[in-house]
């Protein structure tokens, strides 16, 4: 059980060293597109198959194939498993294969499901948008294999391979952008086909380390297999159910490209802020949470089921508190040492400002929502979640219309906020009512010590401030010099006062409960 705390750590490490590499190039893109046109119609031709990877790839097929591999690890024969191995990853390829083709052969269709509003407004965009689909789609048959490759090397406790893996992503988008696009008349298609090279490259990674342990599959078509057919009846509730926050950003994009230009950036960049914590710490401890906790339930260990998942808890709390804090108080200064160069000016920082504050608000319950689906998942019982997530999806919708008319693009990143806080407390409910996570008095405390480290951070951020036009006044690397030195001493300072509460590297440790 100490092992998940190095686990943890072993892919939040390299969850952030792909998070800082993302940061780079979303550094570069917006340099190069800033928030025009162009960088919408790009971002959205990324954003659909990167939605549709989040859904079947690492939401979907990982949570329902965890579950069942891990099975078959414990109790079946190598040969057994790599034999399951085999049968569905030629099987979903097949699936995959002909959704592929369905974006590829006619990517209007897509565009119109996601992003009707540019061709509402602005016909030419929609066309040009729907042509970059055409070239970044396949990325969803590539990274769905990579997300199944991916699950099978967090089973044999192999977690810094699928941790490193998004890099070469980051490295291929930065690379055409650099040396390609500069030469090309339009910029945003040389991206595109950096996502394109990015999957075949992610996926090619995966062949020698499956091979060297004994896993790497000979593909073959086994739609009438039990276990399989087992797998995909897991997966077709999950698909609803382990991405609801991803529907709800995508529902944003729909309704932000009937917006002013620009919407759809000012979401993107402030998401992609929010994806710093939550990637590196929410997803990080949820990965490493899943197949442990399979391995519990497949045992009937439910005294260590219920406490693994009370330490995720704890731990995602613990960096989720302070950072909201900080990204609510920090949020346009952010933008504006990160961001504000080249394309994207003033203006385009303070309405990315604005959707960030707001995201802000529900990153502690996109955490808490990583969390907990583990606890259903594990057990495979996808259904409650999507009993639940419907929920979600409908107080989204229901808001989203309620506030895109008075606040813009703000409003549309508050109802995401708002259904992910409905969606945690309701999958907290269930859990807590089926004795499967019960909050004990130590926790309780340790929560309370974490608000109150952070209620002093946020005192002491006010009391230091700068105002918006010092950071405007000072120069890009100024401004960079002081947003990590500001980020810097607020992390010293946290650690400090929850070490004066009580609170020891030792407590981190799932062993100590």
């Amino acid at each position: 059980m100490a092992n998940l705390l190095k686990s943890s750590t072993i892919v939040s490490f390299w969850t952030m060293m792909s998070r800082f590499l993302g940061l780079a190039r979303d550094i570069v893109l917006a340099n190069l597109l800033g928030a025009e046109g162009r960088a919408d119609i790009f971002l959205l031709a990324q954003k659909i198959p990167n939605f549709l990877r989040r859904l079947f790839g690492e939401g979907a097929f990982a949570t329902a194939f965890v579950p069942v591999f891990s099975e078959y690890h414990e109790k079946r024969t190598k040969e057994e498993t790599v034999l399951l191995l085999s049968k569905v990853s030629g099987t979903l390829g097949g699936f995959l294969f002909l959704i592929t083709m369905v974006g590829v052969i006619v990517p209007q269709l897509l565009m119109g499901i996601f992003g009707y509003g540019f061709y509402h407004t602005d016909p030419e965009k929609f066309f040009r948008a729907s042509e970059l689909l055409r070239i970044t789609f396949p990325y969803i048959f590539f990274i769905s294999l990579v997300a199944m490759y991916s699950a099978v090397m967090n089973t044999l406790n192999k977690f810094a391979l699928p941790a490193f893996a998004p890099v070469l992503l980051n490295l291929s988008i930065i690379g055409m952008a650099l040396f390609v696009a500069p030469h090309m008349e339009h910029a945003n298609v040389a991206l595109a086909w950096g996502i394109f090279i990015a999957g075949i490259l992610q996926l090619l990674l995966f062949f020698p380390f499956l091979w060297k342990a004994g896993y790497l599959p000979k593909p073959r078509w086994a739609w009438k297999d039990s276990s399989v057919q087992r797998i995909f009846k897991l997966m077709l509730p999950v698909i609803f159910g382990a991405s609801v926050s991803q529907i709800n950003l995508l529902i944003d994009s729909q309704i932000a490209s009937f917006l002013e230009e620009g919407s759809i950036s000012w979401l993107y960049y402030s998401d992609r802020m929010l994806e710093f914590p939550l990637g590196i710490f929410g997803i990080a401890i949820a990965t490493v949470l899943l197949p442990t906790l399979s391995k519990y339930f497949a045992k009937n260990d439910m005294q260590h089921f219920s406490g693994t998942l009370d330490w995720g808890l704890r731990m995602v709390l613990m960096i989720g508190i302070p950072a909201a804090m900080g990204l609510l108080w920090l949020a346009e200064p952010i933008m504006i040492s990160v961001f504000q160069h080249g394309a994207f000016d003033a203006h385009d920082s303070f309405k990315a400002g604005q959707s960030l504050q707001a995201y802000s608000l529900g990153l502690i319950a996109f955490m808490m929502v990583k969390v907990f689906l583990t606890g259903f998942y594990s057990r495979q019982d996808p259904k409650t979640p999507v009993k639940i997530g419907i929920i979600a999806v409908v107080s989204n919708i229901v808001l989203n219309l309620a506030l895109f008319k008075p606040f813009g693009h703000v409003g549309l990143a508050i109802a995401t906020s708002i259904s992910a806080f409905i969606n945690a407390i309701l999958l907290y409910r269930y859990l807590h009512k089926h004795d499967q996570l019960k909050i004990s008095k130590s926790t309780a405390l340790w929560i309370l010590k974490l608000v109150i480290a952070s209620g002093l951070l946020l005192v002491g951020l006010w009391y230091f401030d700068f105002s918006i036009e010092q950071w405007q006044a000072w120069s890009r690397i100024e401004a960079i010099g002081m947003i990590i030195a500001t980020i810097s001493a607020t992390i010293v300072s946290y650690c400090v006062l929850l070490s004066l509460m009580g609170i020891r590297p030792k407590h981190f440790k799932l062993s100590h409960y």
